[in-house]
């Protein structure tokens, strides 16, 4: 009788015991955060979709609150052929710059992206949304922070990242920008532009609006350069190994320019925290996307090659802003107009 009282009784104790250490590994896991340490593709996927749903079920409730305090009139803004505007942007551009390059800024601003009213309009009347996306100094609080902190205040047209401008940094600084920006803005494109580059905003516009029905679209110059192992070259990638024995990159889109659809930028904002980086941004953002369902666009517009030797004659000795002016007379239909 004692031995089968005792053995209850130590069934029990460990029992108990078991219990408890389980309810504090799921505490412990609840506290850290371990427990979801990873999101698979498909639940991200989920994730996005049901944000959607939301999102439109809020605007559903909102035009229905509206309606019923107007009478059912509706109090959207049209143009002067009677089209409803858009509320939700088709594009937020990035244009990824760096302290010293006011310049570039300068003649993008007087060239298509605008500033003040402009801008306003140019999002209000076309849905683009233009930002100059840069970090901060290495030295917080330094002259470089001020000039930008300064330029921001009269232009209002920055979006300042809280991280440090370096040029290694460049792919850490794109990642940011896609999943800022998709926090922020609830767009159906997002774009990385460089700041030496120009846009033809009538045609990009166009462009984007062929892919709407197209929800994972990674539009671009796609191409598969060489892997280069050389430390001292330009374009050195330290996780060269990682690429196999032909040392040649997985298909990603040129880093001049290249636009993902707003369920990629969702993607990248939910999962900033596990994407990895490469040593070019481009690459970075091509790796993103290998294990998603995404339709790849090579469009040729976005390719330096599409320019023509003349052109690249004409403006090896011009300034910046008479390189803007004189391609965009000569390339009015296209994405791409220059890069230095």
């Amino acid at each position: 009788m004692f031995a089968i009282f005792a053995s209850f009784y130590v069934a029990g104790r460990l029992w108990q015991d078991a219990q408890t250490r389980v309810h504090l590994i799921k505490e412990l896991d609840r506290v850290t955060g371990l427990g979801q340490s990873a999101i698979s593709v498909d639940d991200t996927l989920k994730i996005i979709a049901c944000r959607e749903k939301h999102k439109k079920l809020s605007a559903l409730e909102m035009d229905i609150a509206a309606a019923g305090k107007e009478g059912f009139t509706s109090k959207r803004s049209s143009d002067t052929d009677g089209v409803v505007s858009k509320r939700r942007p088709l594009v937020v551009i990035g244009i990824l710059t760096r302290f010293g390059s006011k310049n570039n800024r300068d003649a993008i601003r007087k060239a298509w992206m605008g500033s003040g009213a402009t801008l306003k309009k140019m999002k209000k009347e076309k849905g683009i949304v233009s930002r100059f996306v840069i970090g901060r100094s290495a030295d917080r609080g330094d002259n470089l922070d001020r000039s930008i902190d300064d330029e921001n205040r009269q232009t209002d047209d920055f979006m300042i990242l809280d991280q440090v401008e370096a040029p290694g940094e460049l792919p850490k600084k794109a990642k940011m920008f896609f999943a800022l920006a998709a926090d922020r803005w609830d767009a159906d494109f997002y774009a990385k532009v460089n700041d030496d580059v120009y846009v033809n905003i009538d045609a990009l516009g166009a462009a984007l609006t062929s892919h709407l029905n197209k929800p994972r679209v990674y539009i671009g110059c796609m191409k598969s350069g060489e892997v280069f192992s050389e430390p001292n070259h330009k374009w050195y990638e330290p996780d060269w190994w990682k690429f196999g024995d032909k040392k040649s990159y997985f298909r990603h889109a040129s880093g001049e320019m290249y636009v993902i659809s707003g369920v990629l930028a969702k993607f990248i904002s939910i999962n900033r925290n596990l994407l990895r980086t490469y040593a070019h941004d481009d690459v970075s953002a091509g790796s993103w996307f290998l294990g998603l369902d995404a339709k790849h666009v090579n469009e040729g517009k976005f390719c330096c090659s599409s320019w023509s030797t003349v052109s690249k004659l004409l403006l090896q000795e011009v300034s910046v802003s008479a390189k803007m002016r004189m391609l965009d007379r000569s390339y009015g239909l296209g994405f791409f107009i220059f890069s230095k």
